[in-house]
């Protein structure tokens, strides 16, 4: 479980978050939606335990994410996974070296167990056959698989989601979306993802948070955003300006 205090958070004296709060349960897939500038990533960075708020705090399973340190923050966000907006890929690393880095720099395992899990986890995204190529060798849809691989090598119990559609027609986007879904179905971690694919991320997740203007405007199941009477809310779904 996933609880979110009263977070806030400025730059240079410009608010961001202005007290948020909510709870994702375990297993739970959350959509943090929004328009752009309005907090999202920065929300998500404070609940991988990228950012530190100015105030309140982030509980993992009861644990406060905004008050460890060394080894205990470690500990948890070993437990996390991130699948950045870009993919993060190292350009000079295979497909399947991309997977297999967080393994080598993160565990003690042998080189064939390494193998053995890589392997697993591009069959999970369908990517068994491109295991040798380059980032620049394979499709910006196939960079996104490969970065959810290497999320999933690790085992993650919690996975985070920055824009994985970013920069994808929206077929391709559509099946990171659906490949997304299924991993959330067979292996039930705890998941958030940022996105702007309305209405398709509806399908995929089990509630949904709108982000307007550093504030939480609407946290509940994707069929109640219509019936909303926040005036934000009803702009962002319906697209008005």
């Amino acid at each position: 479980m996933i609880q979110i205090e009263n977070i806030t958070k400025s730059f240079d004296d410009v608010p961001v978050l202005r007290g948020i709060s909510l709870t994702v349960e375990k297993g739970e897939f959350v959509a943090l939606i929004g328009r752009s500038g309005y907090g999202k990533s920065v929300l998500l960075r404070h609940v991988a335990g990228l950012l530190k708020p100015d105030s309140g705090r982030v509980l993992v399973d009861g644990q406060d994410l905004t008050s460890l340190r060394g080894r205990e923050l470690e500990a948890l966000r070993s437990r996390f996974g991130f699948v950045f907006q870009g993919g993060a890929l190292f350009d000079s690393l295979s497909v399947f070296d991309n997977v297999a880095f967080p393994l080598r720099e993160k565990t003690r395992k042998s080189e064939e167990e390494i193998a053995t899990q890589v392997r697993a986890a591009l069959v999970r995204v369908g990517l068994e056959t491109s295991e040798d190529k380059l980032p620049a060798q394979i499709s910006g849809g196939m960079v996104k698989r490969t970065a959810l691989a290497r999320a999933l090598v690790m085992e993650p119990e919690f996975l985070f989601f920055d824009e994985p559609e970013t920069g994808l027609d929206p077929l391709t986007a559509q099946g990171v979306l659906d490949l997304i879904h299924e991993c959330h179905r067979n292996l039930k971690f705890t998941g958030i993802i940022i996105s702007h694919q309305l209405p398709r991320v509806f399908d995929v997740v089990d509630r949904v948070a709108v982000l307007h203007n550093g504030q939480i405007r609407y946290f509940g199941p994707p069929d109640g955003l219509e019936r909303s009477a926040d005036e934000a809310v009803r702009q962002l779904v319906t697209g008005r300006a």
